[in-house]
């Protein structure tokens, strides 16, 4: 019996000594962090979170609920071109090409309805309206035909065609609950604040190796989609990214859009992935690389009215068309409000 019990003791005892290693083994392993514990290790993990971030967020519709009827038949095709353009519009386009291959989704995040993600929450609500970039009072129409001419770098919709009117049936649906003439909290681009130096194109280049290479490639050409026809990561720069008159070439629209969505299977608005440097020297990386040209001679004719970071003069004010599109801003600001 006291063999028996004395067995028992040693297994006991085996038992013991074997659990504290692995439990020792395991903790090393956390406080190294090898890349076989976790996928994301070469993702920067700076994250700062909005302290400011709005609640009661719009929410979009649920497209569930979008009617069986003949109206609903051009809501559902509207959204369609959306989230699919190149299928329809691209270079291989089924209805015609007109269009660098981008959809419109690879913007518009989630069909143009997720929070922050570049939506459409504010456009049925707003337009038609004044817009200082054109100088005149637009419509939807305009406002999808200015997309298309600018960040597909492609041309122009016939107004009538069933194609825009399938657009705008569906960008119109999306904002079908705000009352006019308000813009709810979560429309559009998060409005990042300025820091207090020029965007740095280096750093961000060593940003954009760490978190988004993975996705968009090496040399930001972007994947392809099985089909062959859309991509399934854009590219960001070169011949078939958005051109230089895009509303993502202005940086603070680009950083504000990647600190609350990019890397877009990780971050979040509550969760962001990149500090807020981060997004702006990774905003500065893309938008100084090459990128198809296009005429902005009869943009803003009222120069006075440019926004503080539109990266082309000539300016109202004294300052150099360097520091309006890569900063530092505060400054531009500043004047533009005594102005």
């Amino acid at each position: 019996m006291n063999e028996q019990r004395l067995v028992g003791a040693v297994r006991s005892l085996i038992y013991c000594v074997f659990l504290i290693i692995a439990v020792m083994v395991f903790f090393a392993m956390v406080l190294y962090k090898p890349s076989i514990l976790s996928f994301t290790d070469h993702i920067s993990t700076k994250q700062s979170t909005p302290a400011d971030m709005p609640q009661d967020l719009w929410m979009a519709p649920d497209t569930a609920k979008i009617p069986v009827t003949p109206e609903g038949d051009l809501i559902r095709y509207g959204r369609e071109l959306i989230a699919h353009t190149a299928y329809y519009l691209g270079p291989k386009g089924k209805v015609m090409a007109i269009s660098n291959g981008m959809n419109c989704q690879n913007c518009h995040l989630k069909a143009g309805k997720k929070p922050f993600g570049n939506n459409y929450a504010a456009v049925a609500s707003t337009y038609p309206k004044f817009r200082p970039r054109s100088g005149t009072i637009e419509s939807v129409e305009k406002r999808v035909n200015d997309c298309i001419e600018r960040s597909l770098n492609g041309e122009k919709l016939d107004s009538a065609s069933h194609e825009m009117r399938a657009f705008v049936a569906y960008i119109t649906w999306v904002g079908k609950d705000v009352d006019k003439g308000t813009i709810p909290k979560g429309a559009g681009i998060w409005d990042l604040k300025p820091i207090g130096r020029p965007a740095d194109q280096e750093k961000g280049k060593e940003v954009y190796k760490r978190n988004c290479a993975r996705c968009h490639g090496g040399e930001a050409q972007g994947l392809m989609a099985d089909n062959g026809v859309e991509w399934k990561y854009p590219p960001l720069y070169g011949a078939s990214s958005y051109n230089i008159g895009a509303g993502l070439y202005r940086l603070s629209r680009l950083a504000g859009y990647v600190k609350v969505n990019m890397p877009n299977d990780l971050a979040s608005l509550d969760k962001p992935i990149l500090s807020d440097e981060e997004a702006w020297d990774v905003a500065a990386f893309i938008n100084s690389m090459p990128r198809p040209d296009k005429d902005l001679s009869e943009d803003w004719p009222d120069i006075s009215k440019k926004p503080f970071d539109h990266p082309f003069g000539p300016y109202a004010d004294g300052f150099s068309e360097k520091q309006h599109k890569y900063g530092p801003f505060a400054e531009i600001k500043s004047a533009q409000k005594r102005n």
